[in-house]
């Protein structure tokens, strides 16, 4: 008994790292998925004053649609940061149904480690409070003349250069902010 005993121990102690419990890679989901609707993406994008051949990074990209708007109607270059392996599958999907993998493309990664820097245009529509969150990395890695376009919540500490209401049913805020933000 007692032999068997200390071979289930070993057994358990000695399980490959992958089979004992640890927090898997994005495991840190930050915000629910709710997609924009269409006229508000346009609006969005609209805002943003975007130029042909720039990049747009939308962070927390769901679906992939601003990246598709983006690519079709502004010819950008869109990047998009989702965490859940499901979005990026179905961002990655629809892009390429629309023949647009030479100018879009999704990272599954934490929006809160990504490389922000290649930003021209930010998108997000993410809670106020990872906005919060996220502030100190757009303050730091995006460059003066960078545009932020976030759908429905402000990111506090900034002063938005305009703020928008859409006329709907169900209104929605559009705020815009170009970098370096005015602080509150």
């Amino acid at each position: 008994m007692r032999r068997v005993v200390i071979a289930i121990v070993v057994g358990i102690v000695t399980l490959p790292v992958g089979a004992q419990t640890r927090t898997p890679p994005y495991a840190n989901k930050l915000a629910p998925y709710v997609s924009s609707p269409t006229r508000v993406v346009d609006r969005m994008l609209e805002l943003a004053n975007i130029k042909p051949g720039e990049t747009l990074y939308d962070l927390g990209c769901g679906d992939g649609r601003i990246l598709i708007a983006a690519a079709e109607k502004y010819k950008a270059k869109a990047v998009g940061i989702e965490i859940s392996p499901k979005l990026v599958a179905e961002a990655t999907s629809n892009i390429h149904k629309e023949g647009l993998d030479d100018q879009a493309r999704v990272i599954q990664g934490d929006l809160l480690s990504t490389d922000l820097s290649g930003a021209d245009v930010v998108t997000m529509y993410l809670a106020t409070s990872l906005n919060e969150k996220l502030r100190p990395r757009l303050e730091k890695y995006l460059r003066p003349g960078t545009r932020v376009i976030s759908h429905d919540y402000a990111v506090p500490g900034w002063k938005p250069k305009h703020v928008e209401r859409t006329d709907d049913r169900h209104a929605h805020l559009i705020y815009v902010y170009e970098m370096p933000p005015v602080k509150n």
